[in-house]
């Protein structure tokens, strides 16, 4: 027997079927009317048969909850525009490039604008990698974070620049900054005595770097190894020595607050960006050429790797493309500048491995984290990192032992100089078929004054914090190994010296601005990336209070 009968508020045929101990398919069959079972049926019509159990006591109580909706699928970590979309727009600022510099411009920029209805794009070459630092990865050890770097999202350049072979380019969402070393020191006030910005500029956004990027000495304060040898360091005529300022989150999760990213990336400053207004992100997205009309930048030709080609309009174009890929592209859209390309500077740069006996110290040593930094009448830096391989780990077990190996890390200044370039070679093209860089470069005399000098303090250091050198523990590391090329479209005021204005905007080309190592014209002994950051932001704030063309 069956029986009709008239559902009531919220009742779906998956309830129906609960409350009357039937089968949900039967209820189905016998009302095809109803495609799905969790609809809300109220006010229709349904079938039932006859058996069935009572309605049970507590349906006067509360009904079931409605189905609750899905979500839309997300195919990504982040979300994604095709390039074929973007292009169908025109952007206020368009950013090249997702390493410190893109990704720090594209920050500033969401906060300083709000969701004013202004469109900002970012495009990356490189595709989708990973969605922080790779040392935060728990199954990662120092072996696997050193060899992390698929075909894909890694381009090595190596022989093919004889005079800069350790150059590495990585293509991917966040470039290099998913694989840094977290140094964050800042370059000295002296270093800024031939830029076209004052120590007290650099002071201020030093300050909000360091506070976005989480910088902190703390890292190593507790442990026993690196304060022991702090204060022989102190104690022995070293006491501009101090902790390794690493960009480091150690903040513990609480209150709900995830913390979850330790090591700072680029990645950070998607998701803060994201917190605070959409913008637009294409990956496997090549900038092949900058465009203008009437003098003023008008957007960016980009290739997609099925090798079809987009133009993007942006009244704004920033170019955070690397040092080195910055250069390329200014140079291969015929950007004009004389000095672009030119002052191509990087560290000069020793590693070593030295030997330390241990015993004595407490069991938990901790990881050794000290730099020396660049002073006056000093311009190099020295880092001491270890032990071994325990300066960052998850899940290795450290073992107890008194004979370590250590590494220590000595960076010069390089003078810049117009004939260090990068320029482009015809006859070597990428996979899209655009032509891509040589180099030139050299050591001068007085870079190499400095380099003995480095050799000297990294022994005089070490000998007065113990250690000892094997035999071929100490190596000159080929030029561009460090990743700290920077220069090839410095700021300054004359632009046969100098491509950009001290904001970063190419000279002559009003909309297009640089935005990475690129403008620096000095890089001093110090790592670059707090730099870079800094210099990004102040760019950031720059664009923002100009007037919008039209």
């Amino acid at each position: 027997m069956l029986r009709k009968v008239l559902a009531g508020s919220g009742d779906t045929l998956r309830y129906l079927a609960h409350r009357s101990g039937l089968e949900l398919g039967r209820l189905l069959s016998l009302n095809p009317h109803i495609s799905l079972p969790d609809t809300d049926i109220a006010g229709r019509i349904v079938t039932l048969p006859s058996e069935g159990r009572p309605e049970p006591a507590y349906r006067d109580i509360a009904p079931f909850c409605p189905p609750l909706s899905e979500p839309e699928y997300l195919p990504s970590w982040i979300p994604l525009t095709p390039v074929e979309r973007m292009a169908a727009e025109e952007y206020d600022v368009l950013i090249i490039g997702s390493g410190a510099g893109g990704g720090a411009a594209l920050w500033r920029l969401c906060e300083q604008w709000g969701d004013n209805g202004r469109k900002i794009g970012l495009i990356e070459r490189g595709p989708l990698f990973l969605p922080t630092h790779v040392a935060n990865i728990p199954t990662f050890d120092f072996e696997t974070f050193r060899a992390y770097r698929p075909p894909e999202a890694t381009y090595m350049v190596g022989d093919a620049l004889p005079q800069f072979p350790g150059l590495k380019l990585i293509y991917a969402l966040g470039g290099r900054m998913l694989l840094w070393g977290m140094v964050s020191p800042r370059m000295p006030a002296s270093e800024f005595a031939e830029w076209p910005v004052t120590a007290a500029e650099m002071d201020f956004y030093y300050k909000i770097a360091e506070k976005v990027m989480h910088v902190t000495t703390a890292y190593t304060q507790d442990s026993t190894i690196t304060q022991m040898l702090l204060r022989k360091l102190w104690e022995n005529g070293f006491p501009s020595a101090i902790d390794l300022p690493l960009a480091a989150n150690l903040e513990p999760t609480r209150l709900g607050r995830v913390r979850s990213n330790v090591f700072f990336s680029t990645i950070e400053f998607l998701a803060k960006a994201l917190s605070l207004r959409p913008f637009d992100l294409a990956v496997n997205t090549t900038a092949v050429q900058v465009l203008t009309e009437n003098g003023r930048t008008a957007g960016v030709r980009a290739m997609t790797p099925d090798g079809r080609s987009h133009f993007i309009r942006a009244k704004t174009v920033v170019v955070a493309a690397s040092a080195t890929q910055t250069a390329r592209l200014l140079l291969n859209s015929g950007i004009p500048g004389e000095a672009i390309g030119r002052y191509l500077t990087n560290h000069s740069y020793i590693v070593a491995n030295p030997l330390m006996n241990t015993e004595g110290f407490p069991d938990e040593l901790g990881a050794l984290g000290i730099l020396i930094p660049q002073a006056a009448g000093q311009p190099y830096q020295l880092q001491f990192q270890g032990p071994e391989r325990y300066f960052h780990y998850h899940e290795l077990r450290k073992p107890r032992k008194n004979n370590w190996e250590l590494t220590c890390f000595v960076s010069g200044k390089v003078q810049p100089r117009r004939e260090n370039q990068v320029y482009i070679d015809p006859g070597r093209r990428d996979p899209l078929g655009v032509p891509d860089i040589g180099i030139r470069f050299s050591y001068s005399a007085r870079d190499e004054e400095i380099i003995l000098r480095m050799d000297a303090a990294m022994r005089q250091t070490a000998a007065v914090l113990g250690m000892s050198f094997p035999p071929r523990s100490i190596c000159m590391m080929p030029p561009g190994t460090d990743n700290h090329e920077s220069g090839t479209c410095r700021m300054g005021t004359d632009p046969y010296t100098s491509a950009t204005d001290r904001y970063g905007q190419i000279h002559g080309v009003p909309g297009l601005y640089c935005a990475d190592a690129s403008v620096m014209p000095s890089i001093g002994a110090v790592n670059p990336t707090l730099t870079i950051v800094a210099l990004a932001i102040r760019t950031a704030d720059h664009i923002a209070r100009q007037p919008q063309p039209l």
